[in-house]
Formats: C-alpha cells, sequence, structure tokens
C-alpha cells in the first residue's frame, strides 16, 4: 500500500501522518512545500485544500492527519 503526504516544514500535523504510517507499517512518500511542490501545483491536485498535510492512500484522497488516523483505524492488510 501506498500513502502519499503534500506536507510543509514545521508542521506537527504532517510530522504526525508520517510517524502514523511508521508505526503502522505503511509505505510512504512525503512531499515537501517549496522543494516537490508548489501551492499551485497543490491547489491543482486538491482544490479544497485548506490544511496541511493532504493525504492520499491507493491515489484516493484520505483527507489530513485526523483522516488518515480514522482511515488506518478501519484499514485491514491484507
Amino acid at each position: 500500500m501506498m500513502i502519499k503526504i503534500w506536507g510543509k516544514t514545521q508542521c506537527p500535523f504532517c510530522d504526525r501522518a508520517k510517524s502514523l504510517c511508521e508505526q503502522k507499517g505503511y509505505e510512504y512518500e512525503y512531499f515537501q512545500l517549496d522543494v516537490d511542490f508548489t501551492r499551485e501545483e497543490l491547489f491543482e491536485k486538491f482544490p479544497t485544500a485548506r490544511t496541511f498535510p493532504q493525504i492520499t492512500a491507493h491515489d484516493e484522497y484520505v483527507g489530513g492527519f485526523t483522516e488518515l488516523q480514522t482511515w488506518s483505524e478501519g484499514y485491514r492488510s491484507v
């Protein structure tokens, strides 16, 4: 399974999302604002984004950290 996290520096919820993935053993990629993408690119991919991080799982939109946490509670690896 691949989780993708779009985040920024000094973002506690971005750090928590990465930590959650590590704790659960999820494979993830982290993309950092102004290094891997611009704000414009973020809004093209996530038009309703207002917070960081923005997260997808299996290329499906999950939301932010809270939504990832909820999603992970219901996810059962096969």
